[in-house]
């Protein structure tokens, strides 16, 4: 039996599969499976499953199924795992290689049911265009209330957990078409210890189409977490505000990205509302000296 248990969902994904797969072929600790679902690709996938799995043999687990989304993936792979830990990785993003080395360290504490650590962005071509600063990030220990809150960021291809965790707490909510992920984190961590890698494990992959970039899908589901999670006691009502306005700040930054304008101002001004933060309000001002200004002839021409 291995010690992890990599999940790894496809959907179309032969043009970046391959690089997953051999980023995972190249860790440093090898005492791991690859448990692959075919999420009912109508692209190359397949054939590039079978190729590995005949390489790999008995380090790798193929399963395929109709296409039932990223959720209903994960969990299939985890019902069909075997291994103590389990990490997760995306069939476009890519381990650097002491990613499992540096996961497996973190369980040596019995407290702890999940880790996580830090990326760089890259986009299609592979070029880096951001990497996260661990300093900016130190949370770790009893972080529920930031994974609410939304003050914690975990990016998917530094995650692993305990396999127990999905016994005690299920599995990724297949009703959630986004946000499932920190919907799964925030269950463990209500009943388990979150540790933190203070270093840069993974590549995660930015390419346009993808589920993050659908804008409004993301946002009515990051709501969607929130109001499952409302009435949990560990919450207070001050945080339940923060973690919407939250959402909107965040929508608002990323509409400004995109020179939206006017909705960044408009989901800034939201956010101050919801929570009148020092924070929420320069993300307002900031978002309303963006606005396109209207030239003062135009103006004059409509006395």
């Amino acid at each position: 039996m291995a010690h992890f248990d990599i999940i790894i969902p496809a959907y179309n994904a032969a043009k970046f599969l391959p690089a997953a797969l051999e980023s995972v072929i190249r860790q440093t600790y090898s005492d791991w499976r690859i448990i692959l679902v075919n999420d009912g690709s109508s692209d190359e996938t397949r054939a590039i499953g079978r190729a590995f799995q005949q390489q790999l043999g008995s380090k790798m687990l193929f399963l395929e199924q109709e296409n039932r989304g990223l959720s209903a993936s994960r969990n299939i792979a985890m019902q069909h795992s075997t291994a103590p830990l389990l990490a997760l990785l995306d069939a476009d993003d890519i381990w650097l290689p002491n990613r499992l080395e540096a996961s497996r360290r973190c369980f040596e504490n019995n407290q702890v049911g999940l880790s996580y650590g830090f990326v760089s962005l890259i986009d299609a071509g592979g070029n880096v265009l951001h990497t996260q600063n661990p300093q900016d990030q130190l949370d770790e220990g009893s972080v529920s209330s930031a994974i609410y809150t939304r003050s914690i960021n975990l990016p998917c291809p530094t995650i692993s957990f305990r396999r127990e965790c999905i016994s005690e707490v299920g599995d990724f909510d297949e009703d959630m078409r986004a946000s499932e992920d920190r919907d799964l984190w925030l269950r463990i961590s209500l009943k388990y210890e979150v540790a933190r890698i203070p270093e840069v494990i993974a590549l995660y992959r930015v390419s346009s189409g993808s589920m993050s970039d659908d804008l409004d899908r993301m946002f009515h589901a990051q709501l969607k977490f929130i109001e499952k999670h409302r009435t949990h006691s560990k919450f207070s009502p001050e945080e339940h505000r923060l973690a919407i306005s939250s959402v909107y700040r965040q929508h608002a930054e990323t509409f400004g990205q995109r020179r939206r304008y006017w909705r960044a101002f408009l989901y800034a001004v939201r956010a101050f509302v919801t929570h009148p933060s020092a924070r929420n309000l320069r993300a307002a001002i900031r978002s309303f000296f963006l606005l396109p200004r209207v030239p003062m002839a135009a103006l004059r021409g409509h006395h």
